[in-house]
């Protein structure tokens, strides 16, 4: 089972920076992700989605064979293989995988404009590990599936690193001299 958080950010970039270092950790298989997407409020007040994958372009591939070969039959192999990948494309861009767009978009309205949202569908994870990797960027919580004490911890957790990560005083200026 999957559990869902959203984190908001005060903009794209960090919550992109957010996504970005969570995707290595995943490689490093510290944390398993069914998706991982950001929704951007645009200083208009529209939301804008940035998904990891799309959905179009496997359509449309799929869409060419089978159009291709039903235009076979048909003796008209280019038509059908056209006809398909079009159909396909608009299939795939209607489908929805992952976490659900309406609710990202919902959730993102509470957003302030220019600000920014992280949803991730978090399969499997090592929490003390991924904690310290991505509780520096800061970010609120604003909604997970966790029960309630599971949530309370999550939260706990990611204050303490921020305090401790705060009173460290920054390095690389003691560093260069």
């Amino acid at each position: 089972m999957s559990n869902l958080i959203a984190i908001a950010y005060p903009d794209v970039a960090t919550a992109t920076r957010v996504r970005d270092r969570l995707l290595e950790l995943q490689r490093e298989r510290l944390i398993i992700l069914a998706d991982a997407a950001v929704a951007e409020k645009k200083p208009d007040g529209k939301i804008k989605l940035h998904q990891l994958t799309s959905t179009t372009g496997g359509g449309a591939a799929m869409g060419t064979l089978w159009g291709g070969l039903i235009g076979m039959l048909f003796l008209a192999p280019l038509l059908g293989m056209a006809v398909g990948a079009a159909t396909g494309a608009a299939a795939g861009a209607a489908t929805d995988v992952g976490v659900n767009d309406a609710f990202m978009r919902d959730l993102g309205q509470r957003l302030q404009p220019g600000g920014a949202a992280l949803f991730l569908l978090v399969t499997q994870s090592t929490p003390d590990k991924v904690i310290v990797e991505v509780a520096p960027f800061g970010g609120e919580i604003i909604q997970t599936s966790l029960s309630e004490e599971a949530e309370a911890d999550l939260r706990e957790a990611v204050r303490h690193v921020q305090a401790v990560a705060d009173s460290i005083p920054d390095r690389p200026a003691q560093e260069a001299s």
